[in-house]
């Protein structure tokens, strides 16, 4: 799965692809009435300007040769109207475009950002965060170039370059068919060029990616590279990565600067096509001097669209590759589901049970195999086990994080799958080892912004387990911002905040998974006099290493290659001198008089 993820990036599909445009233009819908609107001025707009040059072709030959003065201008007046009017239409419509186009991509990343909020915690085990950035922004900016502005700008040249024939064909057939007889090779050469910029715009993405993986992963991991002197050569693999991109980039603006150089000359031989013809049929008589002048308009103007054209091409090009990885993330199924009549869960009343519960994070790997055990309301159950042994997992279980594949965990006699999600988790709060903060203020890093808890009921949580005595030192207290991920508060002091948070939704269910581990013994004196208090009549699930910690669980269940080992009080399982007793041993072997009657495994010296 993973490897599948890395990849996405280098695949090359179709050009344009019409069920990913129709796809594209869906988004649209909600904008019916203004995109006509952009399609009726846009027509407007593109009939404008080819008609400048018939109207000079008129004045020339009736009221410039004859002396016209009054002809010539109302002529004058009428192109100046028309500059005035093609330059209101054009305001308009930039305007309009703009407003669907910034509008469609907020509706784009919203889009986005919420499939992110649901898709399972297995998808973002298996992909980069670089890369579901790099879909969020990169990708969506160039669909804003296409909303706002690619599309249309493509639908506008086409008109105009109708436009543009037409009048030239009711001016001159012979001038007309001399203009654009150097169509065919323009058309080889755009067709050369679309498809070498693709291949460059492909290459420019592909690192764009890369390039926000790397960094994503070199920031947050940025004490380990200093404190193991790997700045030189992290620096030398984002050189690398930096000019690969370089490169690319430089090769595509070799390929527009050999491009538009080529649609100028042959715009240029195509006037010198036109003039020479044209000459002697004005010797004969036969072509007025307004017709060739009007035609060295027409062959400027001609042409301009087509070179926009090209370039608006490679634009969709690109927008297609982006939308291809937009709609990948946007279908992407990995979901853990609610069966369809599933209610919402009510407060714990009798009990959790885990039944006969297999699961395995690859499909392939058992990490669960057959595990069943009971948590009853009220009771503090620990797990232990070597790491690897599946603790962790019982918990992503229990709030759903993953689908298990057989088996069921129940609350109270219905299956989770029978419960919402979301009401599920609301009943259950968890403690990690490893504490996220937000860079936000600490008062919301204690309430996540809910609307339920009140100031006043976190900042009494922070007082239970002990926060609040170092929270109202900071400069701002409650109100002091956070740096991101917390980097200005110590271990200790976070995973304090974080038993706040915890304790402040007053959960049905507590789970603390290695909750203390990485603290110092003052403050885990300090969390477990808070712990005490939080499990009152609370139920409980504790995963730890320290036996401290979980001595006075009511059950403790004892983990071995996925399956239950044993299970009971800290004193029965001393007494069945098994697994447990033997782990007891290692971390209590001063304190621990009586012999040995089982020798010690190398599972056990391995927890």
């Amino acid at each position: 799965m993973a490897q599948q993820h890395n990849h996405d990036d280098e695949k090359l599909g179709k050009a344009i692809d019409s069920s990913l445009l129709g796809r594209l233009l869906d988004f649209l819908k909600p904008y019916r009435i203004p995109v006509t609107v952009v399609v009726v001025l846009t027509t407007a707009v593109a009939a404008i300007g080819p008609y400048r040059p018939y109207i000079v072709r008129h004045a020339v030959d009736e009221y410039v040769a004859k002396g016209d003065t009054h002809g010539l201008v109302w002529s004058v007046g009428l192109i100046f109207g028309l500059l005035l009017l093609q330059g209101a239409l054009q305001y308009g419509l930039t305007m309009l475009m703009q407003w669907i186009g910034q509008n469609t991509i907020l509706d784009v990343r919203m889009r986005l950002f919420r499939r992110l909020q649901q898709l399972s915690l297995r998808f973002y085990d298996t992909t980069p965060v670089g890369r579901l950035v790099t879909r969020v922004t990169s990708d969506v900016e160039v669909l804003n170039e296409v909303f706002s502005s690619g599309l249309v700008m493509m639908v506008s040249n086409i008109f105009v370059i109708i436009w543009i024939v037409f009048f030239m064909f009711i001016t001159s057939w012979q001038l007309a068919l001399a203009t654009i007889v150097v169509v065919p090779v323009l058309m080889v050469g755009t067709n050369m060029f679309r498809k070498a910029v693709r291949v460059q715009y492909q290459e420019i993405r592909k690192q764009v990616a890369r390039m926000n993986a790397f960094l994503n992963e070199y920031i947050q991991g940025m004490n380990i590279i200093q404190l193991f002197s790997q700045e030189e050569r992290q620096r030398a693999i984002f050189d690398d990565i930096n000019q690969t991109h370089t490169n690319a980039q430089i090769r595509s603006v070799f390929y527009y600067a050999v491009f538009f150089p080529f649609v100028e000359m042959m715009g240029t031989l195509s006037l010198a096509i036109v003039i020479w013809y044209a000459s002697s049929e004005i010797l004969s008589g036969t072509m007025s001097v307004g017709m060739i002048i009007a035609f060295s308009q027409y062959g400027e103007m001609f042409f301009r669209p087509l070179r926009e054209l090209s370039d608006k091409y490679n634009t969709l090009q690109s927008a297609m590759a982006s939308s291809e990885r937009i709609f990948q993330l946007l279908d992407e199924d990995a979901f853990v589901r609610d069966n369809p009549n599933a209610i919402p869960a009510k407060p714990l009343q009798t009990a959790i049970e885990f039944r006969n519960v297999h699961f395995s994070y690859d499909g392939v790997r058992p990490v669960l195999k057959g595990v069943s055990f009971t948590v009853k309301k009220g009771q503090t159950v620990a797990i232990v086990g070597a790491t690897g042994a599946g603790k962790s997992s019982l918990t992503n279980l229990l709030c759903r994080f993953y689908e298990f594949q057989s088996g069921d965990i129940l609350i109270d006699g219905c299956s989770i799958r029978d419960l919402q999600q979301e009401s599920l988790r609301s009943r259950i709060a968890i403690v990690l080892q490893d504490v996220f903060l937000f860079a936000r203020p600490l008062i919301e890093n204690i309430t996540l912004g809910s609307e339920h808890l009140s100031r006043e009921t976190a900042m009494n949580a922070a007082k239970a387990v002990g926060a609040d005595e170092f929270i109202q030192k900071l400069p701002q207290g409650y109100d002091t911002p956070v740096m991101e991920r917390g980097a200005t508060f110590s271990v200790g002091q976070k995973q304090l905040i974080s038993f706040a948070r915890a304790l402040a939704t007053d959960p049905d269910v507590l789970i603390l998974d290695e909750a203390t581990s990485s603290i110092d013994t003052a403050t885990e004196q300090q969390i477990e006099r808070a712990i005490e208090t939080m499990l009152s009549g609370r139920t409980a699930i504790v995963i730890a290493h320290r036996l401290s910690t979980i001595q006075r669980a009511d059950t403790i269940i004892v983990l071995h290659h996925g399956k239950v080992s044993e299970q009971g009080s800290h004193q029965e399982l001393l007494a069945q001198n098994g697994l447990y007793a033997k782990l007891y041993r290692l971390q209590y072997k001063e304190q621990f008089t009586a012999p040995v009657t089982a020798p010690i495994s190398n599972t056990a010296a391995t927890w």
